[in-house]
């Protein structure tokens, strides 16, 4: 009787409910973990973490518009992977290991920090290729994430506990690498990147040879989207103040409303194509996922980079860019080409049925390279064939949804009228 009345009067606590203790051990959870979402530190990871791509992003215009294009780009690269780099570890980490405890909320702050130094010195690494800066802020990001690693190593055993050891001694070791941006002459910094690069996506294919991480799938995709929509927001951002700033000071409403109209189409059809299938349900596998996860690398760059490229645009049309329209035109369609392609590749191509869809996204990307040379009303024109694309892939859809409708009645009838 005693022991009913305690249970009735303190119910068991959920396995989803975190402790209420400040220090938890930090073990794995649950891959069919109901109701899984990102939390709000996550999202405010995510905010942070903007920041440093709208820094590269602001650079990157200075250099396209300054005719230093290929300098520019190369930058671009570089610190792009590093904010992507530290921004997807955290990510998959946090979707097998977050215990929500107040050392890994501090972990995760220390990390946050990291992001913010890097953002403070990507103007030098543009500017005067000092990358002293956006070294120390990677340094942070890393070693807390390092941390974090040891924290699962110390509380697991086997197999998981070596994994573990792998991810926080491989992360460690590339450190030591990325000290030759500071010390070796400029170059010899691109070979680094790329060979530091290759070691540090090395990292997770060594480390998880005997034992996967139990990520979640629906949280990964959710993290992904949630960040694919960040990052074009940050577009939108940049795009309306650049538009903005060219009609107060040089009143070219006429010349910037193509551009606006299109970039904003752009945009538009971006989110679509990106969001139009759920894509959890492709990630069934550790080596899909990587896949999947990496490849992201180039959504999330061409993403931030079509903003920057309708920034380079309204410049070029009011005077202040130093290059010509084609050239100013090329800074918008090239990257939105690349998202198009991109998106098709790793997870859009899965979810099509027959050629006419398979083709939709290619053909659109090179639909819309065309449209570089159509002067200054390239830009909208990218951005109509871009809707066009949305138009032609939901017609098809629809077409084809019909179509199994229609068959199935047909099919129900022949059974009827056999009965």
């Amino acid at each position: 009787m005693t022991s009913d009345a305690s249970s009735e009067s303190a119910p068991r606590r959920s396995r989803n409910v975190p402790s209420p203790r400040p220090l938890r051990r930090m073990t794995a959870r649950g891959r069919d973990e109901a109701h899984r979402v990102a939390s709000p530190l996550e999202l405010f990871f995510d905010l942070c973490f903007v920041v440093a791509i709208a820094q590269a992003g602001v650079q990157l215009v200075h250099s396209v518009a300054e005719a230093h294009a290929a300098e520019g780009v190369l930058n671009y690269a570089m610190v792009f992977f590093a904010i992507w780099w530290a921004w997807m570890n955290f990510t998959w980490f946090a979707s097998a290991y977050d215990n929500d405890d107040v050392l890994y909320r501090v972990v995760t702050l220390i990390q946050i920090a990291g992001v913010l130094v890097l953002a403070a010195g990507v103007s030098q690494a543009f500017e005067d290729h000092d990358f002293l800066l956006v070294l120390l802020g990677y340094v942070i990001m890393r070693m807390a994430l390092t941390a974090q690693w040891l924290r699962v190593a110390r509380n697991t055993d086997g197999a998981e506990r070596r994994m573990a050891l792998w991810y926080a001694g491989g992360v460690l070791v590339c450190q030591v690498g990325w000290v030759g941006l500071v010390l070796l002459p400029e170059s010899g910094r691109p070979w680094l990147f790329l060979v530091m690069a290759i070691a540090e996506m090395c990292v997770p294919l060594l480390a998880e040879r005997e034992f996967s991480t139990v990520w979640h799938p629906h949280h990964i995709s959710e993290r992904y989207g949630l960040f694919t929509i960040i990052v074009l927001g940050e577009t939108i951002a940049a795009a309306t103040i650049a538009v903005k700033v060219g009609v107060d000071e040089n009143d070219a409403l006429g010349e910037l409303l193509p551009i606006a109209s299109g970039g904003l189409l752009i945009i538009f059809a971006a989110w679509w194509i990106y969001f139009v299938v759920p894509i959890h349900g492709h990630l069934s596998s550790s080596r899909k996922a990587f896949l999947w996860g990496y490849g992201h690398y180039v959504i999330f760059a061409s993403a931030a980079a079509i903003g920057a490229g309708l920034e380079v645009a309204v410049e070029q049309a009011v005077g202040k860019a130093h290059i010509s329209t084609p050239a100013a035109s090329a800074a918008v369609t090239l990257p939105t080409a690349l998202f198009l392609l991109t998106v098709w590749v790793l997870h859009a191509r899965h979810y099509k049925v027959g050629t006419a869809q398979q083709l939709v996204l290619p053909v659109t990307a090179l639909a819309v390279v065309l449209c570089t040379f159509l002067g200054d009303w390239a830009v909208f024109a990218a951005g109509v064939v871009s809707a066009l694309a949305v138009v032609v892939g939901v017609t098809l859809t629809a077409r084809m949804a019909s179509q199994e409708e229609r068959e199935e009645r047909e099919e129900g009838v022949a059974g009827a009228s056999a009965s």
